[in-house]
């Protein structure tokens, strides 16, 4: 018999599982090999304020963007309106101390939480649901904001059962026209909030049509892709621990639309697997920021649109086959 030869390796073609969402496996071996500052690079389709910055820690630039912002509102007297991703009390909570510490006044402020989970029914959790995303805004954000300077609780918005139908006009309306900032993170199907793809926001036509259609979907109830919850296990709020029978089946989300009419967005691609290097978001960030606009990697709707993306040097890191490493 003879000798097995490992080097050089030889490679082995497959096609991709029906439930991955893209499957260009092509397209992404040349985004694995961005790295560093390539990923900073723009692209001849990109809007022209579509901007990307690769540092060290983003959160602290996300935290201060949503600061100043809300902040130059109040010293002028206006109404401000954000469209806040969830959970994420690492941000709430040292939102809400710059707050109290520089004595913003917030009655002018309106909070729209841009998802809630659901049953397999379609009713949405309440906001005492201990892994609800209304839950973790209220909780370490709204109540953590000094009473004197607090917003009125009719300015925290969330999805309900009863208010889902028309959930996008809500942030249409307080919003004159839309939210004044959208803060996301891109999921492992590349998802916002948690436009996903699955048919719930597959357009009927094709091309640009296509496009154009998707772009204008409002909010709405979702059966969510099996990567999300696969994801959503290994979040703090289901014990980061692969506990899939925990995650509900499907969630309320904002639309397409809500995102597209906001004036300003910032997204953040930092999350690691518990402080490890392992994360499922290193490889969505690149179709994210670089792949095709697709409503099969829904994030990459920004592409199109005025936005800062910040991308910790961690995720910007190079990636291949470690086989030493194995599982």
């Amino acid at each position: 018999m003879k000798d097995i030869i490992f080097d050089p390796p030889t490679k082995f073609d497959f096609k991709c599982a029906d439930y991955v969402p893209f499957k260009d496996r092509e397209l992404c071996e040349k985004l694995r090999l961005m790295s560093g500052t390539e990923l900073e690079k723009r692209e001849a389709w990109h809007h022209p304020e579509f901007n990307i910055k690769v540092m060290m820690n983003p959160h602290p630039v996300l935290i201060a963007t949503l600061f100043s912002r809300l902040k130059a509102a109040s010293e002028a007297g206006k109404k401000f309106t954000m469209i806040l991703g969830n959970p994420e009390p690492d941000t709430y909570i040292p939102l809400a101390q710059l707050i109290n510490y520089f004595q913003v006044d917030c009655r002018n402020l309106h909070i729209f939480a841009m998802d809630e989970w659901a049953d397999d029914m379609g009713r949405i959790a309440p906001e005492t649901y201990e892994a609800g995303f209304a839950h973790s805004m209220l909780k370490y954000f709204v109540y953590q904001i000094d009473p004197k300077l607090r917003m009125p609780l009719e300015n925290v918005h969330y999805p309900t059962t009863e208010n889902i139908g028309y959930y996008s006009k809500m942030i249409t309306e307080v919003g004159e026209g839309g939210a004044d900032i959208c803060s996301s993170s891109p999921g492992w199907t590349g998802h916002m909030a948690f436009i996903d793809p699955v048919p719930e926001f597959f357009p009927q036509a094709t091309g640009e049509a296509g496009i154009e259609e998707w772009l204008n979907m409002e909010a709405r109830l979702v059966k969510l892709h099996p990567l999300t919850v696969a994801q959503n296990s290994l979040h703090g709020v289901f014990g980061q621990s692969g506990y899939i029978q925990a995650v509900p089946p499907c969630a309320a989300t904002i639309g397409p639309v809500d995102v597209k009419n906001a004036r300003e967005r910032i997204e953040v691609h930092a999350l690691m697997t518990n402080g490890t290097f392992s994360s499922w978001q290193r490889m969505t960030s690149r179709l994210v920021l670089h792949g095709p606009v697709t409503p099969e990697v829904p994030s990459s709707m920004l592409q199109l649109m005025k936005t800062q993306v910040l991308v910790s040097d961690e995720l910007a890191a190079p990636f291949e086959c470690w086989e030493k490493v194995g599982y």
